[in-house]
């Protein structure tokens, strides 16, 4: 049998694999509650590569990735802009919340990721 070609670069497919692992709270929190469409019905991959990127949360279906910033986040401000304007010329929206966001302020989280789904995506039913 022939070996699968993957549009997604080898290197780049076991990253996005080894950073399933080791998940931080605030993105497992996230998680639980995005996984087996249980937000509005709409499928979220995890840790999903992006042509050279790996979104932490993706919903192909509304072209909306979804990122949780730790403090690392801080240092590559500029990074992260340039991620976002690759990402969204190439059609997808990115919605960013802090670690602290997630903790704390977590119903509005979903809400903003649900609102955002219901924009961009086709209504999907339960």
């Amino acid at each position: 049998m022939p070996e699968r070609q993957h549009r997604i670069h080898p290197v780049l497919l076991a990253r996005a694999r080894e950073f399933r692992q080791p998940q931080t709270p605030a993105e497992a929190t996230l998680w639980a509650s995005l996984r087996d469409r249980q937000l509005g019905g709409y499928k979220f991959r995890r840790q999903h590569p992006i042509d050279r990127f790996i979104a932490d949360f993706c919903c192909p279906e509304c072209h909306l990735i979804v990122e949780v910033d730790g403090d690392s986040h801080l240092a590559q401000a500029e990074y992260d802009v340039a991620r976002t304007e690759w990402l969204s010329d190439h059609g997808y929206e990115v919605v960013r919340f802090t670690n602290r966001e997630v903790r704390y302020q977590f119903s509005s989280v979903l809400q903003a990721i649900l609102d955002a789904c219901l924009r961009l995506g086709s209504s999907v039913t339960l």
